[in-house]
């Protein structure tokens, strides 16, 4: 397994991670319990250990997933979890955020006991919270890890202005937010940058674009009645109709390469920098291990010009979220 480095000062982990989110949530209700460990157990003989998980995922199912998963495996894994985003059980449509540091002890505490564990290796802040400084946030965290329960700070989809702040407080070894061929904007709004300047790892979510750059997705029914991408703007009339016509440009020149249209997407992000560790989700082993094959597939000069002719920050159609979720975004 290739390695990367998870900020300047912070261990090496596999190149690239998995992101558990979709094995019990969001992309649909119907999990298969068996598959989704199978999947992470067979993440673990591959190499990868970087889990990616949140105590908004189920909610709180996800991460007794992966403790389950892990159990008896603990020293073969590099956990990251997040607290910040509330979710009420009985109103699943319901979201606020939380950065408040009495939140945060709270939150800590229920993720350590869902996925029996004593310290969480990567502990992500999930969304900042305008209404607290992130100065009162970060210093709570790094009360975490002063106590052993947090190992690494990160945080997740906040503005370079956000992470320079928080690394004065305490070093912010991780910035998550999404990143791929169609969702560019972390390439204009300076969190790339910044992460390059302060040593920070970038984790790229949904670097492969909730599975629409692996040209799988040809009609909005192939997603099931509870996937969200119903309702998001990328997959609906239109825009779905406009960005599959780039997706299929990317799977002719895949073909032409001999991978598959998601292992050229996400051989694109690697290409990006060494300090990107991207975390692609799965919930099946033959698409994880088509993903790890991509760590082999190495683009030179010219395919890398053909994808950016291809998908400019500008050629995709919609935005990734709807209007409302937008607005808790690059705070």
């Amino acid at each position: 397994m290739h390695t990367r480095q998870l900020g300047k000062n912070g261990p090496y982990v596999s190149a690239i991670g998995l992101g558990c989110m979709g094995m019990t949530d969001f992309y649909t209700t119907g999990s298969n319990t068996r598959e989704a460990v199978a999947t992470l157990h067979r993440a673990l003989e591959l190499g990868i250990n970087l889990l990616d998980t949140a105590d908004i995922y189920g909610p709180h199912t996800n991460e007794e997933l992966i403790g389950q998963a892990i159990r008896g495996k603990r020293d073969q894994v590099f956990v990251a979890s997040k607290f910040g985003i509330v979710r009420d059980p009985a109103n699943p449509a319901f979201r606020a955020v939380s950065g408040r540091p009495e939140y945060i002890r709270q939150s800590i505490e229920g993720s350590l006991k869902r996925l029996g564990v004593e310290t969480i290796d990567l502990y992500y802040q999930h969304r900042m919270d305008p209404n607290v400084p992130i100065e009162e946030t970060v210093g709570a965290m790094a009360d975490l890890v002063k106590a052993g329960k947090v190992r690494y700070l990160g945080l997740s989809e906040a503005s370079a202005t956000t992470l320079e702040r928080a690394h004065k407080v305490h070093p912010i070894s991780a910035l998550q937010s999404e990143y791929s061929l169609w969702s560019r904007d972390q390439e204009d709004n300076g969190c790339l940058e910044a992460c390059r300047r302060l040593g920070i790892a970038f984790v790229p979510y949904s670097p492969l674009g909730r599975g629409f750059l692996t040209g799988a997705l040809k009609t909005a029914d192939d997603f099931a009645d509870d996937d969200y991408r119903r309702f998001s703007p990328r997959f609906q009339g239109d825009n779905f109709a406009k960005n599959l016509l780039l997706v299929e440009q990317v799977e002719s020149l895949a073909a032409e390469k001999g991978v598959t249209a998601g292992q050229l997407a996400l051989a694109w992000v690697l290409a990006q920098g060494d300090y990107l560790i991207p975390i692609p989700g799965t919930k099946q082993r033959k698409y994880l291990e088509q993903n790890v094959a991509a760590l082999e597939v190495k683009l030179n000069a010219s395919e890398l010009a053909a994808l950016e002719a291809i998908f400019p920050a500008s050629a995709v159609a919609g935005l990734r979220y709807t209007e409302e979720v937008m607005q808790q975004l690059n705070h």
